[in-house]
């Protein structure tokens, strides 16, 4: 991976020493509507990659067409691979990857509402068959993580917070002991300090844990901060990646990204009318 932002155009490359490699994929709904063109990302053992952009860019079908949840939708992948410590995994069913895994937590905290915190964290622990004290010992190490789940712990979860909603379902992922977690939206409709805790969770999981992860985040500001790699979709195609840094600094992202231009944050009226042209519609 390239040290600096850049424009995308050709393919990734390098894909035997990525954890995850996706190559090119197309993914079409109903047969007919064409939401994804030619992505490719990869993300690197260990990582924490960012996937940036607005409402629609694209973003959550990248994430269910890694993890195969696209079928419940009808949508598929047409064209191109996604490969998972060098394999083939397409034609894998959710069940099947969970196991090798991958997990992804959906957007908008998809919790078990009649159940309790507690169970609703067991449940992520459901393809395990590693016996009931290393389950227990998992759990302990979620409450750790998440020492408000073990306060709510006997609630039930439709009637707790939506940051510790959040953190049922990120917990919930723990516990199947994954290597890699695709997280979708983290912060949607989360208080700024809610945001962070979580954040900083997630960096924790990361650096401790060993947990790589692949997360989709409209907040670029707040991504970029904690991802180490970025990739930016707009209408479907990668138009720019680059390591986090690099992106914080790009004139094009501050610009229609981050809400900044050389003279500072931009108003909400001057969104519109922008100095800059994106580089890559020309």
């Amino acid at each position: 991976m390239s040290a600096t932002a850049q424009i995308r155009d050709e393919p990734v490359t390098g894909a035997a020493a990525a954890l995850l490699a996706v190559n090119n994929i197309e993914v079409i709904y109903d047969h007919v509507i064409l939401v994804l063109k030619g992505v490719s990302l990869e993300v690197p053992a260990g990582g924490i990659v960012a996937l940036l952009g607005a409402n629609g860019a694209g973003k959550t079908t990248t994430l269910k067409a890694i993890s195969n949840l696209l079928g419940a939708e009808r949508g598929e992948v047409t064209k191109g691979s996604i490969l998972f410590e060098g394999s083939p995994i397409q034609a894998l069913t959710p069940n099947a990857l969970v196991r090798r895994g991958v997990i992804q937590v959906m957007e908008g905290r998809h919790c078990f509402e009649h159940l309790t915190v507690e169970e609703n964290l067991l449940t992520g622990a459901y393809t395990r068959a590693d016996g009931r004290a290393a389950v227990q010992r998992d759990l302990a190490m979620v409450y750790e993580y998440f020492p408000r789940l073990k306060q709510r712990r006997t609630s039930l979860a439709g009637y707790t917070s939506g940051g510790e909603q959040q953190m049922c379902a990120i917990g919930r992922a723990l516990m199947a002991r994954p290597k890699m977690i695709l997280l979708d939206e983290p912060s949607m409709g989360l208080a700024p300090q809610l945001v962070e805790e979580i954040f900083e969770t997630v960096r924790q999981l990361n650096q401790e844990k060993g947990v790589t992860f692949l997360l989709a985040e409209q907040n670029t500001n707040v991504a970029l901060k904690y991802a180490t790699y970025g990739y930016i979709l707009e209408n479907g195609r990668v138009v720019m990646d680059g390591d986090a840094d690099s992106l914080r600094q790009n004139e094009d992202v501050k610009e229609f990204y981050l809400g900044l231009s050389a003279g500072g944050r931009k108003s909400y009226r001057d969104v519109k009318h922008y100095k800059r042209r994106k580089r890559w519609l020309t």
